[in-house]
């Protein structure tokens, strides 16, 4: 038995704990803490510019320019698929944590 055993249990409790604090539906009902109101403000602002028409310009563009460089072969199509991906998920990250959080406190 090494001296690092003893380290590993409680850390396997503690993830199992953590686990069962996050899955439970009291977890997402979390309102807003007294003060966080110029922190959520500076997230939604992030947010929009995220989300905005500049950023929908850009990643047209740049979806456009990948995608005729994938096409006259100067960039590989693994490379290019990535960075359509990655528009998705930029785009569907409200989507993709309505969904988790959704599954995470089950399907009302």
């Amino acid at each position: 038995m090494s001296r690092f055993s003893d380290l590993r249990r409680p850390r396997i409790l503690g993830s199992s704990l953590v686990a069962t604090a996050f899955a439970s539906p009291a977890f997402a009902q979390v309102v807003d803490p007294a003060g966080s109101g110029p922190l959520v403000g500076a997230l939604q602002w992030l947010e929009g510019s995220l989300m905005g028409n500049v950023a929908t310009t850009a990643a047209v563009i740049a979806v456009a320019i990948v995608g005729l460089m994938m096409l006259t072969g100067r960039i590989d199509w693994r490379r290019g698929v990535t960075v359509v991906i990655g528009a998705f998920i930029v785009f569907g990250a409200v989507a993709i944590v309505a969904g988790i959080k959704s599954a995470a406190t089950g399907l009302r």
